[in-house]
């Protein structure tokens, strides 16, 4: 089947075909046993797709080299596999490989509209909504830059083909960093059929000294079995916009969270050191988890950005890990509050909730397998972890708001300072005597000294 491969001296060839399965689709059977750990298959480095044999390449190079903007990595793949694709390449083996792959993906910019809106308020509805509009732009400028150069037939080179190539490069290329901190793209012929399966170990591996890519075995197989690799740790948003397919009930799913703050914000230069010496940027995107839902850097960011002008200039003078522990009750309270809303109104903004979900895939609504069940698959998965993040944040307000009523520093309604006078609408009251109101920690700190005597009446009295 793929003797082109043979002629350049790929192993393995013989003991592997290309079968249709029933789930993952097309794929690689093994006709031979393997035990865990043995050399499956290997192919040689001169028939790997790269951007580097891209450039190399005696009629595409040149048209590469002298376009400009120099196109992306991706853009890059893309163009060699339509051009050998292509009727005048005359890459007749490589073109076999190609004609192997498969005719469509369902990618999630494939959806239609009706299939998307099952994931709505999702990050994978916001990124392939973005996603689309970006590759239509970028499918604009290329085909502008390939025409002229008579390169590719205009009929083999239409909007869905770009898209299919892209989904190519997505789905089947591997990435591998090599020693001094590179890192290279590939697609290698053949080896790109295998599947998905997270129960193997990983075991697709490049050879830096070769330039080979070999497969061993991620577990025994026997006769007939499908050979997969391992992607890696993958939540279902990502492997349904670049692979096509979900898992259900995916332990990776997760849900990134973005917290951002306005450069005209008050106090935003001294708050940004903070935020860097916290290891966080004034734009943050931080992951939500199954195993950490509520991540740290979600806290340090908060406690920053909603410090006031005395909490500013207190906290800057402490130790640059400061963010890592409470700044004050006052502040952990508006933040815990904050996060429960934004969270709860995050929630709110999916167009089907988890519950409807739920029911609607145990009533096969949509159909197993199908492109509405993958984004049902993971509008429920973002959904879940988003539900656990909440929960966490609403803990530990509960906890604040104990330590609160304790009257260590809890804040109160609207009031005047008792240092500096000024009205707020968010005071915290002296843990001791609970009879005088500050807007934050310094002004509390500069009027104890003459506060001191009264304090201790007030308390001895109440006492």
């Amino acid at each position: 089947m793929e003797s082109w491969l043979e002629g350049y001296g790929a192993v393995g060839l013989n003991d592997l075909e290309i079968a249709d399965f029933p789930i993952t689709g097309r794929g690689l059977r093994t006709l031979k046993c393997f035990k865990e750990g043995e050399t499956i298959l290997t192919i040689p480095s001169r028939t790997l797709w790269t951007v580097e044999h891209a450039y190399a390449d005696a009629t595409l190079g040149p048209v590469l080299r002298s376009i400009s903007p120099k196109p992306s990595l991706e853009d890059t793949l893309v163009l060699y596999i339509l051009f050998v694709r292509s009727r005048k390449s005359g890459y007749d083996g490589p073109r076999k490989h190609v004609a192997a792959l498969p005719a469509s993906y369902s990618s999630s910019i494939f959806f239609t509209e009706e299939q998307l809106e099952v994931c709505a308020g999702s990050s994978l509805y916001t990124v392939t909504k973005q996603l689309s509009q970006r590759i239509e732009d970028d499918y604009r400028i290329l085909i502008m830059q390939i025409l002229e150069r008579d390169l590719i037939p205009l009929d083999e080179f239409t909007i869905d083909d770009y898209k299919w190539a892209l989904c190519t490069v997505w789905s089947r290329a591997m990435d591998f960093v090599l020693p001094g901190e590179k890192s290279i793209r590939l697609l290698a012929p053949f080896a790109d059929m295998l599947n998905h399966w997270s129960e193997v170990k990983q075991c697709h591996v490049y050879d830096p000294s070769s330039g080979n890519l070999s497969v061993l075995a991620g577990k025994d197989y026997e006769v007939g079995d499908q050979v997969f690799i391992n992607y890696g740790r993958i939540p279902n948003n990502r492997l349904l916009r670049l692979y096509g397919f979900v898992i259900p009930g995916n332990p990776m799913d997760c849900y990134d969270l973005v917290l951002t703050t306005h450069p005209m914000a008050p106090f935003f230069e001294q708050k940004r050191t903070l935020w860097a010496s916290a290891g966080l940027n004034t734009t943050s995107t931080i992951t939500l988890t199954f195993a950490d839902p509520l991540p740290k850097e979600i806290l340090r960011y908060l406690r920053v950005q909603r410090l006031d002008d005395s909490d500013v200039i207190n906290t800057a003078l402490r130790q640059p890990n400061i963010v890592d522990a409470r700044i004050s009750d006052s502040n952990e309270t508006v933040i815990l509050q904050f996060l429960v809303e934004s969270i709860s109104g995050l929630l709110d903004s999916f167009g089907t909730s988890a519950e409807k979900l739920e029911e609607q895939l145990a009533e096969a609504v949509y159909p197993p397998g199908g492109n509405a069940w993958a984004a049902a698959q993971v509008s429920l998965g973002e959904q879940r972890v988003l539900r656990l993040a909440r929960k966490r944040a609403e803990e530990l307000l509960a906890a604040a708001e104990g330590r609160n009523k304790n009257g260590r520093g809890s804040p109160s309604a609207q009031g005047r300072c008792a240092n500096c006078d000024k009205i707020s609408g968010q005071m915290m009251l002296c843990g001791r005597c609970k009879s005088v109101k500050y807007c934050g920690r310094t002004c509390q700190i500069a009027h104890f000294k003459g506060h001191k005597a009264i304090c201790r009446a007030t308390t001895s009295r109440n006492g």
